[in-house]
């Protein structure tokens, strides 16, 4: 009797631990299967991202530009806000400061910008003398060539005309535009109030409502995390870059070219831009060169001028005063210019540096996903620290002279 009641408690127990195993089987395959298909749910999304951001480019691009610049208004709302200013009224006068930098942006650039287009078709023919030994050069390799293709069988004449319709003026051009602009710029600046006068309250909030001790620290180290590194780049990059375009406007007014607080003020704007900012500004000051001056030695003057205290403030400036608190691979940096210029264009360029900087304060706080894990057991968030960083990091500001 006692032997069978055994038999049968063992049996019991089998039944028990075979009904366990097959449960947890389960569970483990159907975890597996919900984690592959959000995977692949999460990969179709990303590859759709880019597409929908330029489709909706009259919609994302004002918000995200108008979001990074309020993000780094915030330690100045903050300033405001500790001297007693109301948070709308703190809101209300980080608007007007940025709007007031913005006019007399225009001003110094767009206005004479278009001075100097209207001039174009006056210097055609000082800068085709200017130029004129590169294009005897141009037009001999193109004669070389057109002969070597008709001598191997290709017609020479064979090509089609491609007619490409431009605006009868630029005044023409901008008033065409100016009603889209002018919606978008309010739309932005409207973004930037409401999220610069609600960010105190928000930011509490967000904090508040986490579930545990721990993720409302998780929040808070994000939230400090992007504001600091994005407003410190921005801010001290702006000041880099308005003291290297004031002294090349000084330098270029003592040279004799005209309007040279317009070309302080390209070169203060492409300074920017990762890599292809300080190419295009000292493409353009040679352009501006052969309208001013006589030959194409005396237009690269303007260009050596700039190229020689870009190199200075590039690979000793900006190291020295960003130092390594900002590290990016130049690897990211070029990937994320590409993306976000195939996408928004030159806007697009300008935005690529802070938005890396956003993405990868919040993965550094809140952690990277680990595609392995959640594939194949369950999701994780990895913490990168800043130790883990790349082999050989650089400024974020080397786009100007890796260091």
């Amino acid at each position: 009797m006692v032997r069978l009641m055994d038999a049968q408690t063992k049996k019991q127990r089998k039944d028990r631990v075979d009904a366990h195993e097959l449960a947890e089987a389960f569970t483990a395959k159907r975890d597996r299967l919900l984690a592959a298909l959000t995977l692949i749910a999460g990969a179709g999304l990303l590859i759709a991202l880019p597409f929908a951001l330029r489709a909706g480019a009259e919609f994302f691009l004002p918000v995200t530009a108008a979001l990074v610049i309020a993000i780094a208004l915030v330690p100045m709302l903050e300033w405001f806000e500790r001297h007693r200013i109301p948070s709308a009224a703190a809101a209300a006068l980080c608007v007007v400061l940025f709007l007031t930098v913005m006019i007399f942006a225009i001003g110094s650039i767009v206005l004479p910008a278009i001075d100097w287009v209207a001039l174009v078709p006056q210097r055609i023919d000082a800068i085709r003398t200017a130029m004129e030994p590169l294009l005897n050069l141009y037009q001999n390799l193109d004669r070389f060539i057109t002969q070597t293709l008709s001598q191997m069988g290709s017609p020479a004449d064979d090509s089609r005309t491609v007619r490409i319709e431009t605006p009868n003026s630029m005044m023409g051009l901008l008033t065409a535009s100016a009603p889209h602009a002018m919606i978008q710029l309010f739309f932005a600046l409207l973004v930037i109030f409401f999220f610069l006068s609600g960010w105190t309250a928000m930011r509490k909030n967000t904090i508040v409502s986490r579930g545990s001790f721990e993720g409302a620290l998780t929040t808070a180290r994000v939230i400090q995390q992007v504001v600091g590194s994005t407003s410190t780049y921005l801010g001290t990059i702006t000041l880099i870059n308005i003291s290297l375009g004031a002294l090349t406007a000084l330098i270029l007014w003592q040279l004799g070219m005209t309007s040279p607080l317009m070309w302080g003020g390209i070169v203060a704007v492409l300074n920017y831009i990762p890599y292809l900012g300080p190419i295009a500004s000292a493409a353009l000051l040679f352009l501006g060169g052969l309208m001013v001056f006589q030959d194409a030695w005396a237009a690269l003057l303007p260009p050596l001028v700039f190229v020689s205290l870009h190199m200075v403030e590039a690979n000793l400036i900006t190291p020295m005063i960003i130092g390594r608190r900002l590290t990016i691979n130049p690897l990211a940096i070029l990937v994320s210019l590409s993306f976000w210029a195939w996408v928004w264009g030159t806007t697009g360029a300008l935005l690529a540096v802070p938005l890396l900087i956003i993405m990868k304060q919040v993965f550094s706080a809140a952690g990277t996903p680990d595609i392995a894990g959640f594939l194949f057991e369950h999701g994780t968030l990895t913490h990168v620290g800043e130790e883990e960083e790349d082999d050989e990091p650089v400024v974020v500001d080397s786009e100007k002279g890796l260091t």
